[in-house]
């Protein structure tokens, strides 16, 4: 994927990206994983996430209710 998706979640979306951690597989793309925090209000985590499902890209999340986070 030559998707800039990071860098789209924060100048489309407006949310704040943090990478926690990455393991990233340059022979086999699809095998990367990254660890991300997200933070902003809930509509642009929420439009973020759709951008991400639209990417077809597998997310598994844990939500952080107590803050403006995900």
């Amino acid at each position: 994927m030559e998707e800039p998706v990071i860098s789209r979640l924060v100048s489309h979306y407006g949310v704040t990206v943090i990478i926690a951690d990455a393991q990233v597989s340059a022979n086999v793309p699809q095998y990367s994983c990254f660890d991300l925090e997200l933070r902003g209000t809930v509509s642009q985590i929420e439009s973020a996430l759709t951008y991400l499902d639209e990417l077809d890209l597998e997310v598994l999340h844990q939500s952080s209710p107590e803050e403006d986070g995900w």
